[in-house]
């Protein structure tokens, strides 16, 4: 199991901006350039799982419990 590295404010944050990006691959179903929305999954998938695989490269952590 990977150990939690993102906060709680940075997951949240790490959310809307996936699902905005996911929405937007939905809203342009025409557009050749929208499969580089799928991008949106990566910060929706770190922020709903809590941890972030480069954060622990970096050895960065905002989760408050972490840090103790």
């Amino acid at each position: 199991m990977l150990k939690m590295n993102v906060g709680f404010v940075d997951r949240v944050v790490r959310v809307i901006v996936g699902l905005a990006l996911l929405s937007l691959f939905f809203i342009y179903p025409g557009a050749a350039w929208r499969y580089g929305l799928l991008v949106g999954l990566v910060p929706l998938l770190t922020g709903l799982f809590g941890t972030c695989p480069l954060y622990t490269l970096l050895g960065i952590s905002t989760c408050p419990a972490g840090k103790a």
